[in-house]
C-alpha cells in the first residue's frame, strides 16, 4: 500500500452525478430507452462508460462517513452501493507498489513499497506495471469492504471520460483515503501513470462488483471477460 501523493489537486465533487447517454439513432430520448434495449441494439457486452455512469448516477451511501482523496483534504467522498456493486467517484493516484519493474521501483517512486495486500498465484506480489488493479481503503469503522462482498481479486470497472478499464482489487491503502489504481490501470484509461506526476484530480468512477473474484488474480483476460458480463448485468438491473 502507499499513501497518495500530496502534489495532486483536490478531488472534484464527491457525489456521483448521472452522465448523459449518447442520443440513439431515433428521435426517442435516451432516458426513454431501457438499458437492456440499448445493449441489445449494440450487441451483447457492449457496455459503455455512459451506460455505467448512468447506472451509478444515484448514490445510496453505505459508508459510515466519507473519505479524503489526499491527506489533508476534506472528507467528501462516500462509498455508494446497489445490491450488485459498490462504487465511488474520486481522483486517481498511481499505485506502483508490488514487484519492482522498469517504471515502478524505489527510484521512480520514493514511496514505493515492494508488497501489495494481495498476492498472485505463485506467491509473488502483484506487478503494478502490467496488471490493472485498484486500491480499496483498509477496513475501518467508516467502511469495511469485506462486509460488502469485496475481497482481493474482486472485479472492478474503472471509468474515466469515455473509457472503461476492467481491473481487480489488488491492494489496500490508508483507512481514510480513497481513489487509487495501478500504473497499468491508469495507462489503460489514458491517464498519465507516472507515480510522481501522474494521475488525475477528479472524475474517476470505481465500480466493484460484489461477490466476484478472479482466480488467479493476475489473469487479466479473465477479469475483462467477467467484468464485461457483470457490467452488463449491473446496467440492466436498473
Amino acid at each position: 500500500m502507499r499513501f497518495p501523493s500530496l502534489t495532486l489537486a483536490a478531488a472534484g465533487a464527491a457525489l456521483l452525478a448521472p452522465a448523459a447517454l449518447p442520443a440513439p439513432a431515433t428521435a426517442v430520448p435516451a432516458t426513454a430507452v431501457p438499458p437492456h434495449e440499448r445493449l441489445v441494439a449494440r450487441g451483447e457486452g457492449a457496455v459503455t462508460a455512459a451506460d455505467l455512469l448512468a447506472r451509478a448516477g444515484t448514490c445510496t451511501e453505505i459508508s459510515e462517513g466519507r473519505y479524503r482523496t489526499d491527506a489533508g483534504d476534506p472528507a467528501t467522498v462516500p462509498v455508494c452501493g446497489t445490491p450488485d456493486a459498490v462504487f465511488w467517484k474520486a481522483d486517481m493516484d498511481i499505485d506502483c507498489d508490488g514487484r519492482p519493474t522498469t517504471h515502478c521501483n524505489s527510484s521512480t517512486d520514493p514511496m514505493f513499497g515492494a508488497a501489495t495486500a494481495f498476492q498472485q498465484s505463485d506467491g509473488r506480489y502483484l506487478n503494478a506495471e502490467t496488471l490493472p488493479y485498484i486500491v480499496v481503503p483498509a477496513p475501518s469503522s467508516r467502511w469495511d469492504y469485506r462486509a460488502h462482498g469485496v475481497r482481493g481479486g474482486s472485479v472492478a470497472a474503472v471509468v474515466y471520460g469515455d473509457r472503461v478499464q476492467y481491473a481487480v482489487v489488488g491492494d489496500t491503502g490508508p483507512s481514510d483515503i480513497i481513489g487509487e489504481a495501478s500504473y497499468a490501470a491508469a495507462t489503460g484509461l489514458g491517464i498519465n501513470p507516472d507515480p510522481l506526476a501522474g494521475g488525475v484530480p477528479s472524475d474517476v468512477t470505481y465500480i466493484v462488483f460484489r461477490d466476484s473474484r478472479i482466480s488467479p488474480i493476475e489473469d487479466h483476460a479473465a477479469a475483462v471477460t467477467e467484468g464485461e458480463r457483470l457490467a452488463r448485468l449491473f446496467v440492466m438491473n436498473n
